[in-house]
């Protein structure tokens, strides 16, 4: 068996990488790192070092990495006799993963069983993106190039941290792991993948972990920045920290449990374990790198706004995911560009050239009308003076 995975980096090979490897799958990762396409070539092995209670080493075997960006005709010729094909490229590279799906079901065998594809990203629907994406290129001709494939959905949830310059191609991550995959794309022939889990109804477990795990991450990250804290485990052990987080995600439960069904106690030893997995001093990660981005994480259906974009539409309670909006928003790191971009629009709202109403529209994607908009334009003006 076979997988080709679009992105080498530390969650393609600490998390996706190895599962797939231990579920028998020969894995060829896909790149555009020239020098890590090359890292990984000349390897024979690699380590994947879990650290933490319960933590132990896995050897990942079996694997090599093509270039991309230099070679898509060999990434097509590996995804054209692929049995899966996965991501770890974030949701706005997919549209670029695409053409090169695209390119190895064109050549792959009529009498081929199905690609079974899977786009593992932080964002809700990854897959049917991809997809999107894919059927966009392709046009009417999809109908039939589509029926060489099954997409599907996944929940994805791992903390791999920003990794030691001397580590190599070696990732340290945490012992946790969740991988929760759409079953019914599959019918009976499911790709054998050890530890994850098979459901129906994937939307639940999506939003819990997007709503807890990154909303939680990035509130930590913004509010330990926001006191000059470096990493994210330092940042929790902070009282005011803490509190501002534990604040945010009452909040995200409340959502889930109102949405979802989940019961209250279900939510609270969720809230729990998630924060226990942040607090772990052993994964040096540190508030400036999960806090890039900060544009990216507060449009319209990211960690903060969308979450308390459904709470208000609820008439539930925001007040702590607001806090943790106006914390991204003092988000102020020079050698990240979206926060270089967020500083520029702010300074323009404290000019009087942009409105706080419009930077919120633009920024958040929240319409006017929404019952949360007025209360983030006020947190952004507040920002901005």
């Amino acid at each position: 068996m076979k997988a080709v995975h679009f992105g080498a980096g530390n969650i393609g090979r600490g998390f996706v990488g190895v599962l797939l490897h231990e579920g028998g799958y020969e894995v060829v990762f896909s790149d555009v790192d020239a020098p890590l396409v090359e890292a990984i070539n000349a390897a024979e092995s690699y380590i994947v070092h879990e650290v933490g209670e319960g933590g132990e080493d896995r050897t990942v075997t079996g694997f090599r990495a093509v270039n991309s960006a230099t070679d898509p005709e060999a990434v097509a010729a590996e995804v054209a006799d692929a049995d899966v094909v996965t991501t770890a490229v974030g949701p706005t590279i997919l549209k670029f993963i695409a053409p090169h799906v695209v390119a190895g079901l064109r050549q792959r065998s009529a009498g081929s069983p199905p690609l079974q594809v899977m786009a593992c990203e932080n964002a809700v629907g990854a897959t049917d993106t991809l997809r999107a994406e894919m059927e966009q290129l392709v046009g009417r001709d999809w109908a039939q190039l589509g029926s060489r494939a099954v997409f599907a959905n996944t929940a994805v949830d791992r903390i791999v941290p920003g990794q030691a310059p001397a580590a190599g191609v070696d990732v340290t991550v945490e012992p946790f792991y969740e991988w929760a995959i759409e079953s019914e794309p599959f019918g009976e022939e499911r790709p054998n993948i050890p530890g994850a889990h098979f459901v129906k109804d994937l939307s639940p477990y999506i939003e819990r972990k997007l709503f807890t795990v990154n909303t939680g991450h990035a509130t930590a990250a913004y509010l330990g920045h926001a006191a000059s804290i470096s990493t994210i485990a330092e940042a929790l052990a902070a009282p005011e920290v803490y509190a501002g987080v534990e604040a945010a995600l009452e909040e995200t439960s409340s959502l889930l449990i109102a949405k979802h069904g989940f019961s209250a106690l279900e939510m609270a030893d969720y809230r729990e374990t998630i924060l226990e997995r942040f607090r772990n001093p052993l994964l040096p990660d540190t508030t400036a790198r999960v806090g890039r981005q900060p544009l990216r994480k507060l449009s319209r259906h990211e960690r903060f706004i969308g979450p308390a974009a459904q709470a208000a539409e609820r008439g539930l309670e925001v007040e702590g995911l607001l806090a943790a909006v106006g914390a991204a928003l003092r988000f102020d790191l020079p050698e990240d560009e979206q926060s270089v971009e967020l500083q520029k629009k702010l300074a323009e709202v404290g000019a009087g050239s942009l409105s706080a109403g419009n930077f919120t529209a633009e920024v958040t994607g929240l319409e006017p009308e929404h019952p949360l908009h007025s209360q983030v334009a006020s947190v952004v003006a507040a920002g901005s003076s």
